[in-house]
């Protein structure tokens, strides 16, 4: 069965509008069935969770298959799956968690390739430990974060290396299992940021050898939160502030107050729906039907990628700044003489929606030499399609025209 991208997009109500929308790595529109069961979760009883009254089994249920859908995923085990309302806030949470037994000679590496989000906490907590941060830079001619650029900077006081998984700004999708190995030996732990990734590549976090992942569901169909993955035994060891009456079960006890139970359901809905773009039997598990779908994802999203790069690569005047070998398909851009701001507004004016801007990766857009202005952020997604293509290059074309 080939992938068939008009059924994938009538599913989509949002598209309805007839915006060419490559925006997803800023968060993807909501399918139907998404939808539908944020919906359904809100129409049956609901309760605090227990085991006795209807509406305690239902919010239960709804959680314990968040979990699974997740684990599922990721390649991850369902007791280490941690709800939170954000990658961001996740984030912090860890690094307040952890930088509790550092100290001063203690050292934190972080990449000039990443979101903010992966680099603000873990410099914040180094320094009110008093450890000291090291900067892990990448080629900006290549896009490529070296293995060796982490490597070189380990040591006997590294505590945790923080690598993004795929950069949201330029795509370039480091070596994380080689990555993950100089870590290990180093006795460190290896705290990876999945948020661009997750909506591209078949995850498998045992392989990636992420001691911490984390993504964000809206950036894969789903709803505006963030999930962590650990090891539950890792998680055990870790003792957030939390409420005397609160659980100190894992992973509850990183989860404050009630979770928003029609959003696990909606969470849980869109891992089936991508599960549901494979060619895989319909008896098979829901990781295999997964793996099949993201491998027929990668094909269509490689094949529109294709057709643009050659496009671009006609264009005078543009300059494509994701260059790596390995990287998802996300492609900034940048005009000679000309501010991809303004672009940006062109391109809206009949209906592409390419955002501008550096979108949270300001060190990678000031290493790029592009300051915190950066570029023209061109995102492919599951349900763009070779017309959506075709307009924003007609657009491209007018603006350089």
């Amino acid at each position: 069965m080939t992938y068939d991208v008009s059924t994938v997009r009538a599913q989509f109500p949002a598209l309805r509008a007839g915006t060419a929308h490559f925006d997803g790595p800023g968060g993807t529109q909501t399918p139907a069935p998404v939808i539908a069961a944020f919906t359904e979760a809100l129409s049956r009883p609901l309760s605090i969770r227990g085991t006795t009254l209807p509406g305690e089994v239902h919010a239960e249920t709804l959680v314990g298959d968040f979990r699974q859908a997740l684990a599922d995923l990721l390649g991850a085990q369902p007791g280490g799956i941690v709800f939170g309302r954000s990658s961001t806030q996740l984030t912090y949470d860890i690094s307040r968690v952890l930088s509790q037994s550092w100290g001063p000679g203690d050292e934190v590496v972080v990449s000039r390739l990443d979101h903010d989000a992966n680099i603000r906490p873990w410099v914040q907590a180094a320094g009110r430990a008093g450890a000291v941060v090291r900067w892990a830079e990448f080629d900006p001619a290549t896009g490529e974060l070296p293995t060796d650029a982490v490597g070189a900077l380990l040591g006997e006081r590294t505590r945790l290396v923080a690598v993004t998984g795929a950069s949201n700004l330029i795509g370039t999708r480091p070596d994380l299992p080689a990555v993950a190995e100089l870590v290990h030996r180093a006795g460190a732990l290896f705290h990876v940021d999945g948020v661009h990734l997750t909506a591209h590549d078949f995850v498998d976090v045992e392989r990636l050898g992420a001691d911490f992942f984390v993504c964000s569901p809206y950036k894969f169909f789903g709803p505006h939160h963030g999930v962590l993955a650990a090891r539950p035994e890792l998680l055990e060891t870790l003792r957030p502030d939390k409420l005397v009456p609160s659980t100190d079960a894992v992973p509850e006890r990183f989860e404050l107050g009630t979770l928003p139970y029609e959003v696990l359901a909606a969470t849980r809905a869109a891992v089936d729906f991508i599960a549901d773009l494979g060619s895989g039997p319909a008896a098979a598990g829901r990781r295999e039907r997964l793996r099949s779908a993201y491998a027929a994802i990668g094909a269509h999203e490689s094949a529109l990628l294709e057709t643009l790069e050659k496009a671009l690569a006609g264009l005078g005047g543009v300059t494509v700044h994701s260059r790596a070998a390995e990287r998802t398909p996300t492609l900034l851009l940048t005009f000679e003489g000309r501010d991809a701001s303004d672009a940006y507004r062109f391109l809206s004016r009949s209906g592409v929606h390419a955002p501008a801007g550096s979108f949270y990766a300001l060190e990678a857009s000031r290493h790029l030499g592009l300051g915190d202005d950066g570029g023209l952020r061109v995102g492919l997604s599951p349900y763009n399609d070779t017309d959506d293509v075709e307009r924003l290059l007609r657009g491209l074309t007018e603006f350089l025209g």
